[in-house]
């Protein structure tokens, strides 16, 4: 099983007040909000969700919401052929709103590097969802580089950040980051909202594992040392199984 949030709990309600809180204080104050978020699968759950605020009436209809990832775009074309064949994969409140959250009305669409440079030049208030998730490369960086600098504007990152990435810096407190050979120095607001994820969280994991048929050993793989431990712990605790994170390059039988 992989650990990857072995030590930590998503806080879907608090998460989603965060998101929003974070989004309409930079507006208020004209600024961007640039949200790094992977091109498959991610983005759609953060336009859901702003389609979602936008209903509620909790996010300006007025505020364009961009999408600059080709990637992003691509998929999201899939998705719009999949609400309008009702393909039964769906979740049923997907296929019942119509898929709103995947029509050019909530966003806009970013397709070409020009059109990509016109939004860095037109200033806030704007939302901007861009990849890569962890900053990593794409796009979001020319973003990234632009906002930064100036403390109205605010980055939301909303997903697992590893270590060695921008993203991750950023959560955990860099003043300057380093990108296209510069340190560009980060005064904007940085928040971490990582209930998006696709990653469960402990408690996840441990009802999944509780109701599945009970393995010799339980290995724990693709996390970080903390996470994977905290991890293992309460494996041994709650459930009393035999939980290991085996050490790199580590052979075991599989029978």
């Amino acid at each position: 099983m992989e650990p990857t949030y072995g030590n930590r709990q998503h806080e879907p309600e608090a998460g989603r007040a965060r998101f929003a809180g974070v989004l309409n204080r930079t507006l208020a104050r004209g600024g961007t909000a640039v949200i790094p978020a992977f091109a498959l699968d991610r983005t759609e759950v953060v336009l859901h969700e702003l389609a979602e605020l936008r209903r509620a009436g909790r996010l300006p209809a007025s505020v364009p919401v961009y999408v600059d990832s080709p990637m992003a775009l691509a998929a999201l074309d899939v998705y719009r052929d999949a609400v309008l064949t009702r393909a039964p994969e769906l979740r049923p409140e997907i296929t019942a709103e119509g898929g709103v959250a995947l029509r050019p009305e909530p966003f806009l669409a970013v397709r070409t590097v020009q059109e990509s440079i016109d939004i860095s030049r037109s200033g806030g208030p704007a939302i901007i969802v861009s990849a890569s998730g962890m900053a990593t490369g794409g796009r979001v960086l020319h973003h990234l580089r632009r906002i930064l600098p100036d403390p109205r504007n605010s980055v939301v990152v909303v997903g697992f950040a590893a270590q060695g990435t921008r993203a991750r810096d950023l959560v955990y407190g860099a003043r300057v980051l380093k990108m296209f050979g510069e340190y560009v120095p980060v005064r904007a607001t940085v928040a971490d909202v990582p209930h998006f994820s696709a990653h469960a969280d402990a408690g996840q994991i441990i009802g999944w594992l509780r109701d599945a048929p009970a393995p010799h050993t339980t290995y724990l793989v693709h996390g970080e040392p903390d996470a994977a431990a905290a991890l293992r712990d309460r494996i041994d605790r709650q459930l009393g199984r035999t939980a290991v994170v085996p050490r790199s390059g580590e052979h075991v039988l599989v029978r």
